[in-house]
């Protein structure tokens, strides 16, 4: 065993011989594991993907070779004797292959969690867009944080560079407030949803329908036929009313009736405005009340709901209960009130005979 008594670089070829052996078995190892838990992982749940076992597949899975090599440079070092500086350059590379695979990792994290939540509460097509956007600032802060300790590891002075990009970053703030606004809000109308596309809203004194929402700004089709763009952050300041959320829509009217009706006549009038209400399929009746003595006629007050939020189905049931309470009227000759004025003149007495 002489021969690999023989020293280069410092070392015996033993002790070479060693840290080769080290090195192939622990990454061949580190190989081997990864490959038997992708395995083992993608056929326990292979009806629930994306759940658990489908994340912890990809994260594994995308465990790469060159890495693993890198990272068992360190611990396969360890049997030689080598210059401090040589010494200190193989940990510091094992160590940056190591954050580099867990930045890997958190980016698949990032974008697979993004994608899976925004998935699930946003199915319009400008979420590609916000999803786009929301992965690439998250990759942006994995990332930046990943070379800060990278450079941290080198013996850079990360806390003078972090003030330097600190200043930098207000400056660009400050210079893209209105589009990050914009963008931000855009963002949060994908979250949160306050309206989506295909919805009738209401935003101050503009109404009609939202075709499309950008990053930027939120396009609605108005009832006119003209294009309505609101940008995203002073639509989200707004007060939106939203007629796609409510299930059914509450009708007040009224109408009133001549002065010289008889009170019989106005005691059946609630009566047979609910038989009318009542007869309509999509309509509930609520309540009909002689409600106030009005300068020209009698009032009535009618309360009923439309069982369903088209703005048509409203108009056609308000059309035919119109219609009904007008044939009724005629047949039990009650009259509608119109304005009317009438004029007492009081007789003055005349002058006294001599």
């Amino acid at each position: 065993m002489n021969f690999l008594n023989k020293q280069i670089l410092g070392n015996t070829e033993e002790q070479w011989l060693i840290a080769m052996v080290v090195l192939l078995l622990l990454t061949g190892g580190l190989l081997l594991i990864r490959n038997i838990l992708v395995r083992h992982a993608s056929g326990a749940d292979p009806a629930r993907p994306g759940r658990l076992a489908g994340i912890f597949t990809e994260i594994i899975g995308r465990t790469k070779p060159y890495t693993m090599f890198l990272a068992t440079l360190y611990p396969a070092s360890l049997p030689l004797s080598l210059p401090t500086q040589v010494d200190n350059a193989i940990a510091s590379v094992a160590f940056i292959a190591v954050v580099l695979q867990i930045g890997l990792w958190g980016s698949y994290l990032i974008t697979s969690s993004i994608r899976t939540y925004v998935g699930r509460r946003a199915r319009e097509p400008a979420a590609e867009s916000g999803v786009t956007v929301m992965i690439l600032i998250g990759k942006t802060l994995l990332w930046g944080f990943v070379l800060l300790v990278i450079l941290e590891n080198l013996g850079v002075n990360v806390t003078t560079l972090i003030a330097s990009l600190g200043v930098a970053g207000i400056a660009i703030g400050l210079a893209t407030q209105n589009i990050l606004g914009d963008l931000f809000a855009a963002l949060s109308i994908l979250l949160d949803r306050p309206f989506e596309v295909g919805h009738f809203i209401i935003v101050g004194d503009h109404l009609g329908t939202v075709e499309k929402i950008g990053l930027k700004t939120t396009r609605i089709r108005s009832l006119s036929g003209e294009l309505l763009i609101f940008g995203n952050n002073d639509l989200l300041q707004s007060r939106v009313r939203n007629f796609n959320n409510f299930q059914q829509r509450r009708v007040v009217f009224k109408f009133g009736v001549l002065y010289d009706t008889p009170a019989e006549k106005l005691k059946i009038i609630p009566s047979l405005v609910r038989r009318i209400i009542e007869a309509e399929q999509n309509a509930r009746f609520d309540r009909a009340h002689f409600s106030a003595f009005g300068d020209f006629s009698l009032i009535f007050e009618i309360v009923y709901y439309v069982l369903g939020p088209d703005y048509n189905l409203y108009m056609d049931i308000q059309e035919k209960i119109n219609l009904g309470i007008f044939e009724a009227f005629e047949n039990q000759e009650i009259g509608f009130a119109f304005p009317t004025r009438t004029i007492h003149i009081a007789s003055q007495p005349g002058p006294t005979e001599q």
